[in-house]
């Protein structure tokens, strides 16, 4: 524990919280994790940049690239080509409407870039029962230290 978080113990809370629901979640819910974290993001961004705030701004868009290169590297290409050959584009152009953004403050781009992924975070939250009814998907895979 370091020093900071026992000055903040909200923060330490919400990182307790945060890897207890990592710890327990399957691989749609990481997913679907990392889908809410990047609108979370793109929000502080956008607060950031109304407020000024640039320090605060830069994590803010650092962290949600971050989650579209996990979103990008989840990608299985083997068995949707197609599909996750457009998902893979479309990660990469929100990547860089928010390199844009954040370079620019434009908000415009932080809205372009929520749009696009509001569907895509819609539609996976819509197909958690299809995932939990095959029980194919849903076999516990080993998790990597």
């Amino acid at each position: 524990m370091s020093y900071a978080s026992m000055r903040n113990p909200s923060a330490l809370y919400r990182q307790t919280k945060a890897q207890g629901s990592l710890e327990g979640a399957d691989r749609h819910q990481l997913i679907a994790m990392l889908l809410d974290g990047l609108v979370e993001r793109i929000a502080q961004a956008r607060g950031h940049i109304l407020h000024k705030d640039m320090p605060a701004k830069g994590q803010s868009f650092a962290k949600a690239i971050g989650i579209l290169n996990e979103l990008r590297a989840s990608l299985d290409h083997s068995v949707e080509p197609v599909l996750t050959g457009r998902l893979d584009s479309l990660y990469d152009y929100i990547t860089r409407r928010l390199l844009h953004a954040q370079l620019n403050d434009d908000l415009r781009a932080l809205d372009e870039s929520e749009r696009l992924i509001a569907p895509i975070r819609q539609a996976w939250h819509a197909i958690r029962e299809e995932f939990l009814a095959d029980p194919a998907l849903n076999q516990p895979r080993a998790v990597m230290p």
